[in-house]
């Protein structure tokens, strides 16, 4: 069952990649905006105080629209980097050009950035591979956010930002797997049942 729930993962992840792969500069460009515009219309997202976000690898929707548009006086945002036991350490964020770049060549703050707890933080937004209408996510594989946010855990409102094509109808999962409480993509926002406002 196991051995048949990742194979069912990696099959899934290729699919997606070839997909990430043919997105042109100018479409993820535009993507990125209207993701952006579409966390500002977000209440949840707009009255937060404190924002975990990512900087987002070549193949994956961009994230610095999303964080020109949400950073300002009255918001922190913080970006993750791999810690101990496959958990994220929060850094806070301010400005994107003051990024560097860390394990795997992904940007996060220097190490001297102030740090922000993960139970500190109102809202996440996360990357995946994957996700469906349930809030189900497939991710890369390492297991960090799982790690960081377990299923069952009290913690901020966790959301995945995607293409639209990354929206699938059902995405293979485990029971160590945590599922997100929304979906934004280009083409607007899917909301699961539960905690979102």
């Amino acid at each position: 069952m196991v051995a048949g729930l990742a194979q069912q993962k990696h099959a899934l992840r290729q699919r997606i990649a070839e997909r990430r792969r043919a997105v042109s500069m100018a479409d993820a460009s535009r993507a990125g905006g209207a993701v952006a515009a579409a966390l500002l219309a977000c209440p949840a997202v707009r009255e937060a105080r404190s924002i975990g976000l990512y900087a987002a690898l070549p193949d994956e929707l961009p994230t610095l629209p999303a964080f020109r548009a949400l950073a300002g006086p009255r918001r922190s945002l913080a970006l993750p980097s791999p810690g101990p036991g496959r958990v994220l350490a929060f850094r806070v964020a301010g400005q994107w050009e003051a990024l560097v770049r860390g394990r795997w060549g992904v940007l996060a703050p220097p190490q001297d950035a102030p740090g922000i707890a993960v139970d500190r933080l109102d809202v996440v937004l996360l990357p995946g591979v994957a996700f469906d209408a349930e809030g189900n996510r497939l991710g890369r594989g390492g297991g960090y956010y799982d790690a960081t946010f377990p299923p069952g855990a009290a913690g901020p409102l966790l959301i995945g930002l995607a293409w639209s094509f990354q929206l699938v109808d059902a995405v293979p999962h485990g029971s160590r797997d945590r599922r997100v409480d929304a979906i934004v993509s280009e083409d607007g926002c899917v909301v699961k049942p539960g905690r979102w406002k």
